[in-house]
């Protein structure tokens, strides 16, 4: 199956996307994070991306213009174990502007003891923005781990409206 990597510029930094054939976003990672995601792509997939223009450019530009929506028209596929794509899916119900605590995003996968393997679950999301990890915040509404950095995290929280308390960054 071929698969295109794309790459644009946004508000937070250059943007990788892979798609397959299908235009199925793939993986999504930031250019400073090129090499982890290949290396992942490349245990999944093994195969190469070839560069490429893709679709799912439009939507994201959309978004970070202000549609916030837009994420939602972008169709996902991610290879991940059962329990993961219950969190990846859960995670894209969360709208735009909403958080929620990892403790939530667990009883509300119907699973209130597996804090932990939701919080691991989140952590390995190969496709942040558009399937929202960054919307899953700490109990006490600070900022969490965020695998393209806690400085993006926060911008695409405030971008959407989200109310967090602080940030362990600062």
């Amino acid at each position: 199956m071929p698969f295109t990597i794309d790459r644009f510029p946004t508000p937070i930094g250059i943007m990788r996307t892979v798609v397959d054939e299908e235009d199925r976003l793939r993986m999504l990672d930031w250019e400073d994070h090129e090499d982890r995601m290949l290396r992942l792509f490349r245990l999944h997939y093994d195969e190469q991306p070839v560069p490429g223009r893709t679709k799912v450019r439009e939507p994201i530009e959309a978004y970070f213009a202000g549609e916030l929506g837009a994420l939602e028209r972008i169709p996902v596929l991610a290879r991940g174990t059962a329990f993961q794509q219950e969190v990846w899916a859960a995670l894209r119900t969360i709208p735009a502007g909403a958080t929620l605590s990892y403790s939530a995003l667990a009883r509300q996968i119907g699973r209130p003891a597996a804090v932990r393997a939701v919080g691991l679950a989140n952590g390995s999301n190969p496709i942040g923005v558009v399937v929202p990890c960054h919307r899953v915040i700490g109990a006490n509404g600070s900022l969490t781990g965020y695998g393209g950095g806690l400085e993006r995290k926060s911008w695409l929280l405030n971008h959407e409206g989200a109310k967090f308390t602080r940030t362990l960054w600062t």
